[in-house]
């Protein structure tokens, strides 16, 4: 990842709180893990792929400053849902209860409609949103205590632009936005803020890798409104306005940043 920029906006109110990032280890994961971490934040995060987690976790922790704490890294596999909720009373009891959740881990491998069998279909729908769910319902006593706290899921402008070749991974993702909408309502009560944070095509190694063709290139080229790479640091400094103070009154909305595509 490249240096965070100093010159960008900081977050007092993020010193000490309590993050749990969910595929945290790479790619946009590991640009909120960094960010989060710039900030102050206590940040824990999940994910499969255990040497990039501890990788991430040792990088940051050896440069740690007088208000930092080492990250916190566990190997979780999200689709467990008992692992799920255990790897979140870990995160608890070693830093207190969890203010801000963001919802990021997903996989938008490409398929067929043909290919999609009944187990494959709960098997995406398991990675691209069950999780999310259920790791909300973790930490909405959490956020009860604390007089408030802020959900952030990560949704997709894949579907709203009709893209094809994953059928479940869009079905998973326009549905976020539908949870958003419904978790807002009824944790508003309690001060709790939801919202869906709305990624466009972000160059992350794995997306350039698999993904990434001179279609898509052009692609890209023609549907932002704003030139050059989308990078994971424009969805963390997002991540972090939505998890501070400063948007105390944001909830149930759906922060599309893509270079203007969708």
């Amino acid at each position: 990842m490249a240096p965070i920029n100093k010159s960008l906006a900081r977050y007092p109110s993020l010193e000490g709180k309590t993050v749990l990032i969910t595929g945290g280890a790479t790619g946009i994961g590991e640009g909120f893990v960094e960010h989060f971490f710039d900030q102050g934040a206590k940040v824990a995060f999940f994910d499969i792929d255990t040497d990039a987690g501890e990788a991430l976790a040792d990088r940051l922790g050896a440069a740690l400053t007088a208000t930092q704490t080492r990250p916190m890294f566990l190997r979780v596999d999200l689709t467990d849902i008992d692992a799920l909720r255990k790897g979140i009373d870990d995160v608890r009891a070693a830093f207190g209860p969890i203010s801000v959740l963001v919802n990021n881990a997903a996989n938008d491998k490409r398929h067929a409609i043909e290919d999609v069998t009944p187990d494959s279909y709960d098997a995406g729908i398991a990675v691209n949103i069950r999780h999310q769910f259920f790791a909300a319902q973790a930490v909405i006593d959490d956020m009860k205590r604390l007089g408030g706290g802020s959900i952030i899921n990560l949704g997709s402008i894949s579907w709203m632009l009709k893209q094809g070749n994953f059928p479940v991974y869009t079905t998973s993702k326009s549905a976020v936005q539908g949870m958003t909408r419904g978790l807002a309502r009824d944790l508003g009560k309690f001060g709790i803020r939801v919202n869906t944070l709305v990624p466009g095509w972000v160059m992350t190694e794995k997306q350039k890798r698999l993904w990434l063709d001179e279609a898509g290139k052009e692609a890209i080229k023609q549907g932002q409104c704003i030139g050059g790479e989308l990078l994971p640091a424009h969805l963390a400094r997002a991540a972090l306005f939505l998890a501070s103070d400063d948007s105390s009154m944001i909830t149930a909305q759906d922060i599309i940043v893509d270079g203007g595509w969708a």
